[in-house]
């Protein structure tokens, strides 16, 4: 810390205030930055594109997870093929594409 007793002789006293006038001038130039548009911007969308990489990796692993569920479901411990579930589902799956296929056609006539 700057000596502040009496006995500071004038090239003292100036120098102190050039140190400080620096100091300021660094302090300003700071806050102009912080307060500069283009800073607030950066900052915004930085902050935004946080949050959507976030919020994009949690839908990334919620979706890995109901695909594994029902990878779960169709296919036994070894992986292999659980066809007594399979062939029901691909079942349902045609009749509604039939049922669909053929509103389709209905509609157009």
């Amino acid at each position: 810390m700057a000596d502040t007793s009496d006995t500071r002789t004038p090239a003292q006293i100036e120098a102190d205030i050039k140190a400080r006038r620096a100091v300021l001038a660094e302090t300003l130039d700071e806050i102009g930055v912080r307060v500069h548009p283009k800073t607030i911007v950066g900052d915004a969308k930085a902050k935004v594109v946080s949050n959507i990489d976030h919020t994009l990796g949690r839908a990334y692993v919620e979706v890995n997870r109901v695909v594994s569920d029902v990878k779960a479901k169709f296919t036994d411990d070894e992986g292999a093929p659980r066809l007594e579930r399979i062939v029901p589902v691909a079942l349902v799956a045609v009749g509604l594409v039939g049922v669909l296929a053929l509103s389709t056609r209905r509609r157009k006539r």
